[in-house]
């Protein structure tokens, strides 16, 4: 796990532009009111520990996401969070693959705008989809929406927003038919510097669970 003497590590890393109207974008397709919104102070690990997720049917983070052993003093895949001022073993900014697995979620979508996320678990040996992805399905959720690389989060904001338009606007289809139109859109689209599958092709949904109206983060 990563340990609260490293919460400087966490501090350190950049800030990412496009994720806080991505969040509140795909809040508003879906109906959600503001307070499902956390951002900022209100984004960080122990808030997500203290939340009742078992009956929020669409959790999306867009964030750092950290694969382990690739930066000094992260040796578990997480999802960065804002840090306290001081770290502490409940909260040290980054919400570890262990600590998801500790989760109690709705068995709906959960989203992760983020580098990497479909990535091992870094074991010797290890498979695809045994970090972040496993850990969120041991806590319950039944569909993921991933990435096995690094991404742009201009590009990861447009694909992610136009996702739930595509839902919204059809509720015939699934996460993964709406995803496949929404990487058309993005290839297809008159802004020719997402044209490129980089930009795109990392998202992947994994499983494929039932559809769902509301949102936190």
């Amino acid at each position: 796990m990563i340990f609260y003497e490293d919460v400087e590590k966490v501090r350190a890393l950049a800030n990412l532009p496009n994720t806080a109207d991505e969040l509140r974008e795909i809040a508003h397709i879906l109906g959600a009111d503001e307070d499902s919104i956390y951002l900022g102070e209100r984004a960080t690990e122990k808030t997500v520990k203290a939340l009742k997720l078992s009956g929020t049917e669409v959790i999306a983070f867009a964030t750092h996401g950290l694969v382990s052993g690739k930066r000094s003093g992260f040796n578990e895949p997480g999802l960065v969070l804002t840090p306290p001022r001081e770290g502490t073993e409940l909260d040290d900014g980054i919400l570890t693959a262990s600590e998801v697995a500790q989760l109690e979620l709705y068995p709906g979508l959960v989203v992760l705008s983020a580098c990497n996320t479909a990535t091992e678990d870094g074991s010797p040996g290890a498979e695809g989809l045994s970090g972040l992805a496993r850990a969120f399905f041991y806590a319950g959720s039944r569909t993921l929406l991933v990435s096995h690389w690094s991404i742009n989060t201009e590009a990861a904001e447009r694909l992610t927003t136009e996702l739930f338009r595509e839902v919204a606007n059809d509720n015939e289809i699934g996460f993964s038919e709406a995803l496949r139109r929404s990487m058309k859109t993005l290839a297809n689209g008159d802004d020719l510097r997402f044209a490129h599958p980089a930009h795109w092709a990392p998202f992947v949904v994994v499983g494929e669970g039932q559809r769902v109206a509301q949102s936190e983060f």
